[in-house]
């Protein structure tokens, strides 16, 4: 239902522009929003018209007019004035509201269609049908985006995006909760993985000029069916949960390039937990001090390079060396070795994976 702010703000309007007073009434006789005082005494007569048979009538110096809503009755607009011109003012006024209405109807139905889509809550048949109803293309190719805020206004963000990305039957922007705006983008054939990248990052740009804001992005995979939106929205959900867990200084991740991220975060906890149990014999390689850990952080940024890793830490290459043995002693694991360095690695990633995971059951 439309809101009476945007009740209030319509029949403001028309006053402006006619100079004709108007008060849009409900069905118990409540003003929702009027340019006018409406004595007590008239009603009465606002109760008996609605259960009139009559389209519209004059009383007491106002005309009366039903607005309807796929055949039942939504509202009662009274026109001030008994005269041709306001009778014809109040039915252009009453034309503009009823399609006021149904257009809030419609972009009602749509959102919830949009919703229910992307939470998998529809049969297939209904996806069709509905998506007929509604005049949305069935097998256009499409992505789901996803915008994370931790904090901030959604709502002035979420109307920042709709200006600049909202098509209408083309574009869909929804959100499913407090922290997370969805678009759900319809891309042509040459639209590719780097055009989805730009759009990611103008949407990142888009929402911190609204708002200083901490402000993260990620997108599924391009599919080429309205029924397949759901999963790319999965995908992305899982890019944004990946990049958490795994690249924190990335502010755009995408589904396609998760890489190992993506097969960790898809481990059940037993399973990692068996794993690091193995290789470290119950220790834990996070449990490492400040310098082994900048170290081993250092010597993989640095592919396994001694010389350049010794020379941006600022230490004699004996030095380095001499820290990788005591790794070596304790882990049993020599990062100079690819096959160590690959598990260690691996290791490091699972062990960040399970500390989130703890996090989130807290």
């Amino acid at each position: 239902m439309i809101s009476n702010q945007i009740l209030q703000n319509t029949i403001d309007g028309l006053k402006g522009i006619t100079r004709v007073n108007f008060c849009v009434i409900d069905m118990e006789g409540n003003e929702l929003a009027t340019t006018m005082n409406i004595d007590e005494d008239y009603r009465e007569m606002i109760r008996d018209f609605v259960t009139s048979p009559a389209e519209s009538q004059v009383v007491g110096g106002y005309h009366y007019f039903k607005i309807v809503d796929e055949q039942q009755l939504g509202y009662i607009l009274l026109a001030k004035g008994d005269s041709d011109d306001v009778f014809m003012i109040g039915n252009l006024a009453a034309f503009q509201l009823q399609n006021l209405l149904v257009a809030y109807k419609e972009k009602f139905d749509k959102d919830n269609f949009i919703k229910s889509l992307i939470l998998d809550n529809l049969l297939l048949v209904d996806i069709y049908s509905r998506a007929r109803k509604l005049r949305i293309d069935t097998e256009s190719r499409r992505a789901v985006f996803i915008v994370e805020l931790n904090r901030g206004n959604e709502n002035a963000a979420m109307e920042a995006l709709k200006n600049t990305y909202s098509d209408k039957n083309r574009d869909f922007i929804t959100s499913v909760d407090e922290n997370n705006i969805i678009l759900i983008k319809e891309l042509s054939d040459q639209e590719t993985y780097d055009y989805m990248d730009k759009i990611a990052r103008d949407m990142l740009t888009t929402v911190k000029n609204q708002q200083n804001v901490t402000v993260r992005v990620a997108y599924g995979t391009i599919v080429r069916e309205l029924k397949e939106v759901s999963r790319s929205y999965k995908e992305a959900k899982m890019a944004l949960e990946v990049g958490k867990i795994f690249f924190l200084e990335k502010e755009v991740v995408s589904y396609s390039n998760l890489g190992i991220g993506r097969l960790i975060y898809q481990l059940p906890l037993p399973l990692c937990k068996m794993f690091i149990k193995e290789i470290f014999d119950g220790k834990s390689p996070d449990e490492f001090d400040e310098e082994t850990l900048t170290t081993i952080n250092k010597f993989f940024e640095n592919n396994l390079n001694v010389s350049e890793t010794s020379r941006q830490l600022f230490v004699h290459r004996n030095t380095l060396v001499y820290r990788l043995d005591k790794l070596q002693k304790t882990t049993g694991l020599d990062l100079r070795v690819f096959e160590d360095a690959i598990t260690f690695k691996i290791s490091l990633m699972v062990v960040r994976y399970m500390r989130y995971m703890e996090k989130q059951d807290f």
